[in-house]
């Protein structure tokens, strides 16, 4: 199954190329920065946020709109057959009649313990806290933008190594042909040379598919067309990111403090007090003031329509008390739900905080690890580079085995990769610093 992975990702390159040999058009080479704005704009997972606050924006608009008073229509019309009393006169008859009645009522809640201030105050707060988790979903794409779009560099330097290494080895195989034609090597030096070759092939493939895979994953966060081709930037490798100088404390205190996910786990405490308050206000009383205008109109009734409405108009006015007594004990389980809520809302907030200062530990860990890491491998590639030129002039003039060679191009190829590594690391572990210092990650 992966053989054919690895062959669909080949040909899908390669068909990339040919379109744009056609077209005579180069494809747009996106840096990080460009990577960030677009997907800010056009990631789904952002969209969604954006549509969570709309939706919180209308809760909030909808329990301010609680205070108003509510305004209803009314209109009947009554056929009556037999024994009856006039809905207009109240007067009891025999007789079929028809009647009618049309009106307008609304009313007004007064007092309601204090609840449709405190909703209007927790939707505020639930609104404030829908604007903090779009940004945490907005730091979460950067973040993974970042991590994927160095990966992706990694492995397009791979691709150079393994390429490089594959060129070697091919003038290898020639030069162990002509030793072979000339017996000077045994035919198992050449086959040597001929299997080192290949697996340095094989290297290219694997690390061309590697590649893929991680633009793959860009465009996923991009949320670009399949068929679309994306080129990615390389990054300055004149910009010194081994001194950092931080204390890690003081990281700590500063990512806490303007951490949007910490933020919001405030927020959602202040919310769910709210919500206790709320639940508290079933205790208390209902005040609400009522009113009315109507009339009607009765067959009964020999006056005129118009007549019967004028005369049959009224308006009410009144005032509603409700006082609750006992109701299943309703009212008080609300409560008790909502003061173990806020429990679990601070609870949050210290697994939040917890996971913020893991995050910020692991992070400068990593980034002093991988300073030192980068040091010892620049040292240990430049080394292995000197070792292995050295083997490639002794294998020209003969001094040196086939097998010697391949393992000092081994070794000189895995310094490289491990330099590579250690670089990328260091560039991925100073930036997630950074952006916890508050500032923007630029490459």
């Amino acid at each position: 199954m992966k053989s054919y992975l690895l062959i669909a990702s080949l040909l899908l390159v390669q068909l990339s190329f040919a379109q744009e040999a056609s077209d005579g058009t180069m494809p747009k080479v996106w840096s990080l920065q460009d990577c960030i704005s677009y997907a800010l704009e056009n990631n789904i997972t952002v969209k969604e946020a954006a549509l969570n606050i709309d939706i919180a924006e209308v809760d909030y608009s909808k329990s301010k709109s609680s205070r108003l008073p509510n305004v209803f229509g009314n209109a009947s019309q009554i056929l009556s057959n037999g024994n009856t009393i006039d809905p207009i006169t109240s007067e009891y008859i025999t007789d079929q009649i028809h009647s009618g009645n049309v009106g307008i009522s609304s009313s007004v809640v007064l007092f309601q313990g204090y609840q449709i201030s405190n909703q209007i105050q927790q939707n505020k707060l639930l609104l404030e806290r829908s604007v903090l988790q779009e940004e945490v979903e907005r730091n979460c794409i950067v973040l993974n933008l970042l991590e994927t779009y160095l990966q992706a560099l990694y492995s397009k330097e791979s691709i150079a190594i393994a390429e490089n290494n594959l060129a070697a080895s091919e003038k290898e195989v020639l030069r162990a042909k002509a030793r072979l034609d000339a017996e000077t090597i045994a035919l198992s030096d050449y086959t040597e040379a001929q299997s080192q070759a290949a697996t340095n092939k094989y290297n290219v493939i694997a690390a061309r598919n590697t590649y893929q895979q991680y633009i793959i994953e860009l465009k996923q966060l991009l949320e670009l067309p399949p068929m679309e081709v994306l080129e990615i930037e390389t990054i300055d490798e004149n910009v010194d990111l081994t001194n950092l100088n931080l204390n890690k404390s003081e990281l700590y205190f500063n990512a806490i403090s303007f951490l949007p996910e910490i933020k919001a786990t405030n927020l959602n405490i202040a919310a769910s007090r709210k919500q206790l308050d709320i639940a508290k206000g079933g205790y208390l009383p209902t005040l609400a003031l009522t009113g009315s205008l109507g009339s009607g109109y009765s067959s009964f009734n020999n006056n005129t329509l118009s007549d019967q409405f004028n005369v049959n108009f009224n308006q009410r006015l009144g005032l509603s008390l409700s006082v609750p007594i006992f109701n299943r004990n309703q009212t008080k389980a609300a409560v008790q739900t909502a003061a173990i809520n806020i429990d679990k809302a601070q609870i949050q907030k210290q697994s939040a905080e917890k996971e913020v200062y893991k995050k910020v530990e692991t992070a400068y860990q990593n980034a002093l690890s991988a300073q030192e890491q980068l040091m010892a491998a620049q040292a240990s590639q430049q080394a292995a580079e000197q070792s292995y030129k050295l083997a490639q002039t002794k294998y020209e003039l003969g001094d040196l085995s086939t097998t010697d060679l391949v393992i000092s191009q081994n070794t000189y190829t895995n310094a490289r990769q491990n330099y590579l590594q250690a670089k990328y690391l260091n560039i991925l572990y100073y930036q997630l610093l950074q952006f916890y210092q508050g500032n923007d990650i630029q490459l």
